[in-house]
């Protein structure tokens, strides 16, 4: 790997980290205040918003200025979320903050990876950034289970009573303290890190700062991806399991509650049985899974989907957690190749930051579609049996479809080179007869 590749891991590990134990305690404050239970996936809702709506925009920002300062102020932007939270603003106002600037970050980040590796090390590159990214979901989800624990609420009554000491009545109780101090630090180290990551040295054209045109080339960058072969089935792929994933990290905090009778604290631990396979996946097709074989990956996804519906069968916690890491880990082994063949595509077809920024507008157009469905249908009293089943059958069916339309178009190619190589045949078939006619007839003429 390059010259600054893993500092590069290291700083989206620390981010990624903080990210995820921030969501977990976003959760707890939700809790504190009284708020229903469906406000948990709407701070998801919040994170990934921007992903959609500046999707036209941070793709050329991150093409236009140096991408590990970008990613550096970005972690900064992040640490004012925390602020946000620590100054009793409402989490998913906060949180949106939080995915405002790793909406930015984003294609930054795999932009660099793109410029900076080279196509056959792609899909171990992704292997790397999948297995520090999924790391830092089970970290930070185990982070996020510690930090709302009694064990550090009980520090926060410290450091809070220290606080009306020395300050009076200047300054409320602060509900988890503590643990908002903590991730601020994590985010500082992120951007220190971030700083130290060596440019790649790619340049591109100045972009335009229109807003209008910026929309219309994103749409057409949009489109150019969703018609390539290769990138159009590898978006649909992410597309789809991004969605799925995003509601499922939700769906099995409420199923160990609900069905296994967890605390939130353990119920995040067990969330993190599902990155342990994901990290176990990925490793595996990073080693094993080449560019030029990532289509044939697809009744992987289909055997997902219906593993999520045999989880749904479960009420035991020694059960749970093999049946978990085997979804991780199927998710893994697809999401990895079919990442790398869609940077692979994107990089050639557009750039590296648009194509990014087109593959995280679909990717969290498909994480809101989800979510707010996911919400709507907590909100009406249904079961979270019935809404893992709806998922996994989801997931099954879509990409049995895309299995058999890859197949349909590989016929259609397949029966037409052999009609070309046929008609090819038949027409050098009547060149060589029209010349031995016109060979018989000279030799008529000249006897």
């Amino acid at each position: 790997m390059p010259k600054g590749f893993y500092l590069l891991i290291a700083a989206q590990f620390s981010s990624a980290l903080a990210d995820n134990a921030l969501l977990i305690v976003a959760i707890a404050l939700l809790e504190v205040q009284g708020l229903p239970g469906w406000w948990a996936p709407l701070l998801r809702f919040s994170f990934v918003a921007s992903y959609v709506l500046l999707a036209p925009f941070v793709g050329p920002l991150a093409d236009a200025l140096p991408k590990p300062s970008l990613m550096a102020w970005m972690n900064a932007a992040k640490a004012l979320g925390v602020l946000g939270m620590l100054a009793a603003a409402h989490p998913a106002l906060a949180f949106g903050v939080v995915g405002l600037a790793a909406a930015t970050y984003a294609p930054a980040k795999y932009g660099l990876v793109t410029e900076m590796v080279k196509p056959d090390n792609l899909v171990a590159a992704n292997g790397w950034i999948e297995v520090s990214a999924v790391g830092a979901v089970l970290l930070g989800a185990v982070l996020g289970g510690f930090l709302v624990s009694d064990h550090v609420r009980a520090i926060d009554s410290v450091l809070n009573a220290a606080l009306l000491t020395s300050f009076g009545n200047i300054f409320d109780a602060v509900p988890y303290l503590f643990s908002l101090l903590v991730l601020l630090l994590v985010y500082a180290l992120a951007g220190v890190l971030n700083a130290r990551v060596p440019t790649s040295g790619a340049r591109y054209a100045r972009p335009s700062i229109d807003p209008t045109q910026l929309v219309r080339d994103f749409y057409a960058a949009n489109r150019t991806l969703w018609c390539d072969r290769e990138g159009g089935l590898s978006l649909a792929v992410t597309t789809v399991l991004w969605g799925v994933a995003a509601t499922l990290q939700f769906a099995v905090l409420r199923w160990s509650i609900d069905v296994l009778g967890l605390e939130l604290a353990h119920a995040a631990y067990l969330q993190g049985t599902v990155a342990v396979g994901v990290v176990v996946g990925a490793g595996l097709a990073g080693r094993s899974v080449r560019i030029e074989s990532v289509h044939r990956l697809l009744p992987v996804g289909v055997l997902l989907g219906l593993l999520v519906l045999s989880v749904t069968l479960i009420d035991r916690v020694a059960l749970a957690v093999p049946a978990l890491l085997v979804v991780g880990g199927l998710g893994g082994f697809l999401l990895v190749p079919m990442n790398a063949l869609l940077q692979h595509r994107g990089f050639w077809l557009l750039s590296a930051g648009r194509s990014i920024a087109v593959q995280g507008f679909n990717e969290n157009l498909s994480v809101l579609c989800s979510l707010g469905l996911y919400s709507l249908v907590l909100a009406a009293g249904a079961p979270i049996v019935g809404v893992m089943i709806g998922f996994g059958i989801t997931v099954a069916i879509v990409l049995a479809l895309l299995l058999l339309r890859l197949r349909f178009a590989d016929m259609r190619v397949a029966r037409a080179v052999r009609t070309n190589v046929s008609a090819d045949v038949h027409l050098r078939a009547q060149h060589l007869g029209a010349a031995h006619k016109w060979t018989d007839a000279d030799r008529r003429e000249k006897h």
